[in-house]
């Protein structure tokens, strides 16, 4: 049974850091995209980032602009992780990740990130 399953996320002070990683488990896990969505209260979900099979990363513009966010994987330990940096409270959201192999697509149950002005 496949499971994914966010965590690091909590309550941080808006400039600081922080790193949310999604776990994998019961597949194989080297043929994969992970993609990274958050979604901010009475907001639609919004994609973040996504981590490719072979290291390359591909980021929305917006994202990808202001070079905050960062996205990176370990195929050893089944994880990828979100580095954020320079948080802003607009960043409040639940953060899920979204993982894909072989034609199936698994989403974990979110970790929540709070910052706070």
């Amino acid at each position: 049974q496949v499971q994914v399953v966010e965590s690091g996320g909590g309550l941080v002070q808006a400039g600081e850091s922080l790193r949310v990683s999604c776990t994998v488990s019961g597949t194989d896990f080297s043929v994969s995209t992970v993609a990274w969505y958050r979604q901010a209260p009475e907001k639609e979900r919004e994609w973040v980032g996504t981590i490719l099979n072979d290291g390359r990363v591909n980021y929305p513009t917006s994202v990808k602009g202001e070079g905050r966010f960062g996205i990176s994987r370990n195929n050893a330990r089944k994880q990828v992780y979100l580095q954020m940096n320079s948080l802003k409270t607009e960043d409040t959201a639940v953060y899920y990740c979204n993982f894909k192999t072989h034609g199936f697509s698994y989403w974990g149950q979110g970790t929540r990130v709070t910052v706070s002005a």
